[in-house]
C-alpha cells in the first residue's frame, strides 16, 4: 500500500475515538470532523513546494520561505464530504472549493454523478478530494475519474476511515492517487459499512436516518 498515507498522530487518534462513539451527538461530531479535518490537511499539504523569498523583518533582512506551485482545490464528495470543508479551509483559506455528488444506480450499481460543480481553472489546482468514510470504494473511485475526464492530474484523497475494499478499489482504478487516512478498519459488513468505523458519517453529521 505503498500509496496509502496512514496519519496517526495522538490527537487524531483521540478525536476520532470520540466521533466514533455513539454516543457523540451531531453538534460534537460536526466540531470534531472539522477538527481532524484540519489536522489531517497539516499531513496532506506537507510536500507543497516551497520557494526561498527575502523579506524585511523588523532587524534586517532574511531568507524566508513561501508555497509555490500549484494552488489547492477541495472537492467534498456530497454530502458527508461537506463536514470535513471548514476544517481545511482554516488551513488554507485560499482554497477554492468544488462540489462533486455521485449516487450508485440500483439497477446496474455502477456510480452515476449527479451534481459537478467546480472552479474555473480546477486543472491548475493540487486537488484534495474529501469523504469521511472510503467503504467500497466506488463514489471515491468514480469522482476522481470526473475530475480527470475535466482534465485534472494533481489528485490526492483524504478520508477519516478507510476500509481494505475501498483502498483496493481506489489503487487498482487511480495508482497514481495517493490515500491519506486516520485509520484502516478491519473490513466491510454484508451491507457496505466499515467495521467498526464509525455508522453512517451523513446521517450523523447533519441528524438525519
Amino acid at each position: 500500500m505503498s500509496n496509502v498515507h496512514l496519519i496517526d498522530h495522538p490527537l487524531i487518534l483521540h478525536k476520532l475515538t470520540r466521533i466514533r462513539d455513539r454516543e457523540t451527538g451531531p453538534k460534537d461530531f460536526r466540531a470534531l470532523m472539522d477538527e481532524v479535518s484540519l489536522l489531517m490537511a497539516y499531513e496532506v499539504t506537507r510536500d507543497m513546494p516551497l520557494e526561498e523569498v527575502e523579506v524585511e523583518t523588523p532587524i534586517c533582512r532574511t531568507k524566508a520561505y513561501t508555497i509555490s506551485g500549484k494552488k489547492v482545490g477541495i472537492v467534498p464528495i456530497l454530502r458527508a464530504g461537506l463536514g470535513m470543508v471548514n476544517g481545511i479551509l482554516r488551513l488554507i483559506p485560499t482554497a477554492k472549493v468544488g462540489h462533486i455528488g455521485v449516487y450508485r444506480d440500483p439497477e446496474t450499481l455502477q456510480p452515476v454523478e449527479y451534481y459537478c460543480k467546480l472552479p474555473g481553472d480546477v486543472q491548475e489546482r493540487e486537488l484534495i478530494v474529501i469523504d469521511p468514510m472510503l467503504a467500497t470504494g466506488g463514489s471515491a473511485a468514480a469522482a476522481i475519474s470526473f475530475l480527470k475526464e475535466r482534465g485534472c492530474t494533481a489528485i490526492k484523497l483524504m478520508c477519516l476511515l478507510a476500509a481494505p475494499e475501498g483502498i483496493q478499489r481506489v489503487q487498482e482504478t487511480h495508482p497514481d492517487v495517493g490515500i491519506f487516512t486516520a485509520a484502516v478498519d478491519e473490513r466491510l459488513n454484508s451491507h457496505g459499512y466499515i467495521i467498526p468505523g464509525l455508522g453512517d458519517a451523513g446521517d450523523r453529521l447533519f441528524g438525519t436516518k
